[in-house]
């Protein structure tokens, strides 16, 4: 529940030397703003029924959670399926880039990219 002395300083040390060190980039912040932009003049978009969460029969009858794959029945632990408004589909906000862990996500980006299946 608590950290004192050393314990709290060198976990919190670790911390600031990992962000010191890491690659700086600001794509998080250009996807953001460039998502909020969007939002601000397009407005919000409805879910799509298959992610919806069904807990009463009338949801369910709705078509709520119909078609929903769990991504932990795959083998890889990744499901591929719309989880984004008609609309948004081809939408790319956050562009990673080259450098520290941003590649990582660049390459498991592409990945899913690799996955896609109609619907």
């Amino acid at each position: 529940e608590r950290l004192g002395t050393p314990e709290g300083e060198l976990a919190l040390a670790e911390a600031v030397i990992y962000l010191a060190i890491a690659a700086k980039s600001n794509a998080v912040y250009v996807a953001y703003n460039q998502a909020k932009a969007f939002i601000a003049e397009d407005g919000t978009r409805p879910v799509p029924l298959h992610i919806r969460n069904a807990p009463t029969s009338l949801m369910k009858e709705l078509g709520y959670g119909a078609g929903y794959r769990y991504a932990h029945d795959s083998p890889t632990g990744y499901q591929s399926q719309d989880y984004l408004p008609e609309r948004l589909r081809d939408e790319v906000y956050f562009e990673p880039g080259d450098m520290g862990f941003e590649k990582r996500i660049r390459e498991r980006m592409a990945w899913w990219a690799r996955q896609k299946t109609p619907g």
